[in-house]
């Protein structure tokens, strides 16, 4: 049984690191804030005061952090992931990075015998919660294999996408397809309100035909509650948007309608709502249109 070991317990990290815990894997667990940590410890976890001491503890050690910068700190600065390395330790990341820092980490941590798996995922805090991410890989197959059960606590699809760095690419690719669903799917509810139609029955009505997808599938019906807590923050949203934007530069692919998505979002920031969840892009629509979508109670009176 591998020993794990987990850093960034935040609303996609602790629930996966608790899945990983349920599975039966010794975990070894280290976040900023203390209270994520506690809760996991209360499960069986064990907690380390720093990355070093986590890798120096483990099998394999996973982080799941905000942005390139945290994640070159984590792995590679003072008191980091390369202090406490040993060889045959493999560290996974689950953060959404610059395929760049991706390859620059694995080519560091290559050195003191440590295989790097840039592993960014898909499927938000739902998918997080029930273990049903998807996962994208980039780099070493042979490290990717012996890790393989620890992924299957986190998520049902893990794909092997090809050298480091390219799981990354993959995540720029992902988050296109997911802002141009967010975007969307605002229009197309404010549109359908404005015009006399009930964006529920609309959204019923199109959600089994040509325009189905995940995102009608799951955040209608927060946006109906009135609840756009974060799932997944509109502030990572546009993090990741200025991911995919510098990578089309630095290939040379234009990419308009993603630019048109990162300054929706950084619309949204600049009106102070960069905490909601990302599907809350609906608030700039709503903005421009000089109206808000209707919501109601559930049946539970849940707001």
């Amino acid at each position: 049984m591998l020993r794990v070991g987990y850093i960034g317990l935040g609303i996609m990290g602790k629930p996966m690191a608790r899945n990983i815990l349920r599975a039966g894997f010794p975990l070894v667990v280290h976040n900023r804030s203390r209270g994520p940590v506690e809760e996991l410890v209360a499960l069986g976890a064990q907690a380390a005061s720093s990355p070093a001491e986590v890798a120096a503890a483990v099998d394999v050690v996973i982080t799941n952090l905000p942005d390139s910068a945290t994640v070159e700190q984590v792995a590679l600065g003072p008191q980091g992931i390369r202090e406490g390395a040993h060889p045959g330790l493999i560290f996974v990341d689950h953060s959404t990075i610059r395929p760049e820092t991706a390859r620059h980490i694995a080519a560091e941590l290559a050195k003191v015998g440590v295989a790097a798996l840039d592993a960014p995922v898909s499927g938000g805090d739902i998918g997080a919660q029930q273990g049903t991410l998807t996962i994208m890989v980039g780099g070493p197959a042979e490290a990717l294999a012996r890790v393989r059960p620890v992924l299957e606590a986190e998520g049902r699809a893990i794909t092997h996408i090809g050298p480091a760095g390219t799981g990354q690419v993959a995540k720029a690719a992902n988050q296109i397809m997911v802002a141009a669903q967010m975007v969307a799917m605002a229009e197309l509810l404010l549109l359908a309100q404005k015009a006399g139609a009930d964006p529920r029955k609309v959204v019923e009505a199109i959600r089994g035909g040509a325009a189905g997808c995940w995102t009608l599938d799951h955040k209608p019906p927060r946006l109906f509650r009135g609840d756009r807590r974060p799932g997944f923050k509109a502030t990572m949203m546009e993090k990741d948007l200025n991911i995919v934007m510098q990578t089309g530069r630095a290939y040379g692919m234009p990419l308009p309608a993603t630019g048109l998505f990162a300054q929706l979002y950084r619309a949204m920031l600049e009106m102070g709502l960069g905490d909601l969840d990302n599907s809350g892009i609906i608030a700039v629509y709503e903005a421009l249109a000089h109206t808000t979508l209707h919501t109601q109670p559930d049946d539970q009176g849940t707001p």
